[in-house]
């Protein structure tokens, strides 16, 4: 695993397709304008989100990382935290 460094945040990607209860699976049609995922990587500037933190993102800021689901941001690209999930 890689741990993020100053401002930035390391985020892991839902699946892109989702399969309802009766087993149909919805593809995603194409990029959207932002996105949500969990928090797994935080740097040691980062105060407004913490590991495990669900959060939505605008996606025109994310870098790739070494895995294929993981994203990275700088934490002012964060536009939200899910309370309660």
């Amino acid at each position: 695993m890689i741990r993020a460094v100053t401002d930035r945040v390391f985020i892991r990607l839902p699946p892109e397709t989702e399969t309802t209860e009766g087993g149909i699976i919805v593809p995603h049609d194409g990029p959207n304008e932002r996105i949500v995922g969990e928090v797994i990587s935080v740097g040691d500037k980062v105060k407004s989100v913490k590991v495990g933190d669900k959060v939505l993102f605008h996606i025109f800021d994310d870098l790739p990382s070494a895995e294929k689901d993981v994203v990275v941001v700088r934490e002012n690209s964060i536009l939200g935290v899910f309370e309660n999930e």
